[in-house]
């Protein structure tokens, strides 16, 4: 489970680099507009994650700052990443 884990991370990281890429060095066409809009769609979906956990959960166990931050750039892998480390 732990390598599959990484493996994701790995993938979502992967994403992020290239969103980060399209913010600086647009892509040609209407594929920057794309990216931009998913950008703007992960981050907020990943930042609503993070707040939700951290709202029901931030006061039952504690997270490192690197585990909060996490959780807004790997989402839901991060949240299965925290879960195995509280719960065992």
């Amino acid at each position: 489970m732990k390598g599959l884990l990484i493996l994701a991370k790995a993938a979502i990281a992967f994403v992020w680099l290239v969103l980060i890429i399209n913010i600086v060095m647009p892509f040609p066409g209407k594929a920057a507009i794309a990216l931009y809009i998913m950008t703007a769609f992960l981050f907020i979906m990943h930042g609503l994650q993070a707040l939700i956990f951290i709202g029901a959960f931030g006061d039952k166990i504690t997270m490192s700052r690197w585990e909060k931050w996490s959780i807004l750039v790997f989402g839901i892998f991060a949240l299965l990443d925290i879960r195995r480390k509280h719960m065992s």
